[in-house]
């Protein structure tokens, strides 16, 4: 099956899909499709950050880049051989913090960096509202800075790709995120905990630990109450507040 087959089904397969989240919302399709559906173990998704078309590892568009078979890879160490040594946590917070002033938004603040296997993960707050505004990975090995795939980018309603500057009614607050996020780790990492819940636009992004140490991330959406973990940062290394 050559590429340009394989890219129609794709585009067909999320119009019909599209069509069926919309009748049935709760039936989990953007988890399926996106990232995790219906709780149960992560990365099988069309676009899943895992093995799906889109995924992280193999997929089409994996996010792995360099090491994986993706034809449009956003790379984790950018095709950088295994040898190569990472940069520190604080090289990561000045790329961030260059990265935002290419940005020209002075309301735009870091909050925090943190080091996983993978990658270095900061979150970005507005120093106006207080509110989280958008999260951002740090490749390991070159220091480039790109929003995060996911939550960040499918489900934040100012910020994100998909966004129409118009802020979604939220019809999950943050103590029944927290309660979801649990059932979620639960059901699929039985032994993690949900930990502090940051609230951005259109969704939570809650720490997830395991013996009271940091163990992951993983994101709630405010109106569907859809949980999306964040599978691609690996294991936690160390964390930078800003």
């Amino acid at each position: 099956m050559n590429m340009k087959t394989i890219v129609a089904i794709a585009a067909i397969l999320v119009v019909l899909g599209a069509g069926y989240a919309v009748a049935r919302p709760e039936s989990g399709f953007w988890n399926g499709m996106m990232g995790y559906g219906n709780g149960n173990a992560p990365g099988v998704g069309m676009m899943g950050n895992g093995n799906g078309m889109m995924g992280g590892n193999g997929g089409m568009m994996n996010a792995n880049g360099g090491t994986g078979s993706g034809y449009c890879g956003a790379g984790v160490d950018g095709g950088y051989g295994a040898n190569t040594n990472p940069i520190t946590i604080d090289k990561a917070k000045t790329a961030v913090e260059q990265y935002l002033a290419t940005t020209e938004n002075t309301d735009l603040k870091l909050t925090e960096v943190i080091e996983f296997n993978n990658n270095f993960y900061a979150g970005v707050k507005e120093t106006s509202t207080g509110k989280h505004a958008f999260e951002l990975l740090v490749n390991k090995y070159t220091g480039a800075v790109r929003p995060e795939m996911g939550p960040n980018m499918m489900w934040n309603t100012k910020y994100g790709h998909m966004s129409w500057n118009t802020e979604t009614q939220t019809i999950v607050n943050e103590k029944k995120a927290l309660e979801i996020a649990q059932d979620y780790l639960d059901k699929s990492l039985p032994g993690t905990k949900v930990a502090d819940a940051d609230t951005f636009y259109g969704y939570y992004t809650i720490e997830v630990t395991k013996d009271a140490k940091l163990y992951g991330m993983l994101s709630v959406n405010a109106n569907t109450g859809a949980v999306w973990y964040h599978n691609w940062h690996g294991a936690f290394v160390k964390i930078l507040e800003a």
